[in-house]
């Protein structure tokens, strides 16, 4: 549940780019239950309304938005998912497109909307500051010179040209979101199950995490805050090792994790995408501890107890 002192401070109207994936459809219902009226863009409509069940209004294009009845907040989560194929050519492409594009076309809707939005919330990741070891990174670190860095920074920035217009905007740089129904546990889980779970590489990179209830609390935190703008590392404030993740999940699902999957298999299995895995990154949320942020899930085993206790 969302934290109650957020109920007061909510919008009537939010538009979410991206709304029929994993963490669009988490803040959709939490905003549709507290009473919001919530647009999806989506690029089939009709699926997008049979997925709320008729509870959002779906569009197709910025261009359909009601004019008289425009979003107050934005929030812009539309991307392919970075971990779904290995990262050819034409795959890389297509990342850069799904966000870049999708932002932009926000971007251009709030210049020349006569009603224009108060807050853009911009999707993007601890990707940005690339594989960077025991290096400890808050939001003031320099970005990383590695693919899914530069993608970042370059679907950071066309979101940020919304100031220009007089909308605040923050960027979510999220971690890796556990939660119900998706995301990374919905692959690792049944492994695990079966006593498969393995620990990646030497088990010492960083994992930058935060469960999906904190996540959506942070989006509440920006909506309800004029203070707060730019960029957030949107992630728990205890980062944990690979090795701590894979043997809290056995500790939760009450399997052993014995295994190891060795990097130049990891390499083989995901390419590029694989250096990301290995290497890891350890990112700290200075921002959110600065501005009182009331984390509901700040420790690993907790979080994950929630996240999969329909199957543990």
């Amino acid at each position: 549940m969302m934290n109650a002192t957020h109920a007061d401070r909510l919008p009537e109207r939010v538009l979410i780019t991206g709304g029929t994936g994993f963490i669009g459809t988490a803040l959709a219902r939490q905003l549709l239950a507290a009473g919001v009226r919530v647009s999806v863009l989506s690029r089939n409509a009709n699926r997008a309304t049979r997925h709320f069940e008729h509870q959002v209004t779906a569009l197709e294009s910025m261009a359909q938005i009601d004019a008289a009845n425009p979003p107050e907040v934005i929030v812009n989560l539309a991307g392919k998912n970075l971990g779904e194929q290995r990262w050819s050519t034409r795959v890389k492409q297509q990342l850069i497109d799904s966000r870049v594009f999708t932002t932009q076309q926000v971007v251009d809707y709030i210049a020349h909307a006569e009603i224009k939005p108060d807050l853009l919330i911009s999707g993007s990741a601890v990707g940005y500051y690339g594989a960077r070891g025991d290096e400890a990174l808050n939001e003031e670190a320099a970005p990383g010179n590695e693919f899914q860095s530069e993608l970042c920074q370059r679907w950071e920035q066309t979101a940020l040209q919304a100031e220009q217009y007089g909308v605040r905007v923050c960027i979510s740089r999220t971690g890796v979101v556990m939660g119900q129904g998706g995301g990374a546990l919905s692959g690792l889980q049944p492994m695990f199950r079966k006593g498969l779970g393995a620990v990646a590489g030497n088990g010492r990179q960083w994992l930058s995490w935060v469960h999906m209830q904190d996540l959506i609390n942070m989006f509440l935190h920006f909506m309800g805050d004029d203070a707060l703008s730019g960029p957030f590392n949107n992630t728990s404030p205890h980062p944990v090792t690979n090795r701590q993740f894979a043997k809290t999940i056995g500790k939760v699902l009450h399997r052993p994790v014995w295994l190891r999957m060795p990097g130049w298999a990891m390499h083989l299995l995901y390419g590029e995408l694989a250096h990301l895995y290995v290497t890891g990154q350890k990112v700290i949320p200075n921002r959110h501890q600065q501005s009182g942020f009331d984390y509901q899930y700040p420790h690993i085993e907790s979080a994950l107890r929630e996240a999969m206790q329909s199957t543990a």
